[in-house]
């Protein structure tokens, strides 16, 4: 049987949250700006109750891994290992660009390799190729973060069929550079997540809840203290 799975995504503005049952997923998302800790577990016990479920009866507990917003994902992180640990279930870590190329090449009939790219902030972008087969991802080129000017020459090296996610919208000037077909307005929530979830389980990608981790792909999200004090220091002088 198909596992029953539960799936949560706190990666951008946008919170989602989706159950895989059967070959059904049901998805329901808000877009809630920074209040995704106080929306998640409220739209995750409405889901439940909607199909009459409890958590329990969920084998396991998939959440967006990012790349992303650093707090999204520890919340996305942090929340999917507590109700897994609770009811003594694993967690399964999607990556966020794996599912927003599952959304993009599903809407593009023929295409088999995506590029995923989303805004990094900051003038980057993050970004990963991917080949699409129906449901699978497979994954071609790792999760990276590059700098805006980069992206043109990335995507002429990938060479993929589409080029999909919102850095095309965020950065405008690219869609005449990337040399493909564009999908700027593509995104994924949980939903794709728990699609690709029930699959990684199946094939026994779960982890135990106390080894999840998000994907953080920039190296340094935050400045000391001690850093943000040196860089006023040297603005002033």
């Amino acid at each position: 049987m198909p596992p029953t799975l539960l799936a949560i995504d706190t990666a951008t503005d946008l919170c989602s949250v989706a159950l895989a049952l059967g070959d059904r997923v049901l998805e329901r998302s808000e877009t809630v700006g920074q209040r995704h800790s106080e929306r998640i577990l409220p739209m995750v016990q409405a889901l439940l109750h909607e199909e009459g479920l409890h958590l329990a009866d969920c084998d396991a507990v998939a959440f967006g891994a990012g790349p992303g917003a650093f707090t999204g994902l520890r919340i996305a992180c942090g929340v999917a290992q507590g109700l897994a640990f609770g009811i003594g279930r694993p967690v399964v870590a999607i990556g966020n660009l794996a599912a927003l190329a599952l959304v993009a090449g599903s809407a593009a009939p023929g295409v088999r390799t995506v590029l995923a790219a989303i805004d990094a902030r900051m003038q980057e972008i993050y970004w990963a190729t991917y080949s699409i087969d129906g449901v699978a991802v497979a994954e071609r080129s790792a999760p990276a973060l590059a700098a805006v000017a980069q992206f043109p020459e990335i995507c002429r090296r990938q060479k993929p069929a589409l080029v999909a996610g919102n850095a095309l919208r965020a950065f405008p000037s690219l869609m005449a550079d990337v040399g493909t077909a564009a999908a700027p307005d593509a995104c994924a929530g949980a939903g794709a997540i728990a699609t690709l979830a029930v699959r990684k389980f199946i094939e026994g990608g779960a982890t135990a809840a106390a080894l999840a981790a998000p994907i953080y792909v920039r190296d340094r999200v935050a400045l000391t203290i001690d850093e943000r004090r040196a860089g006023r220091t040297a603005a002033r002088h």
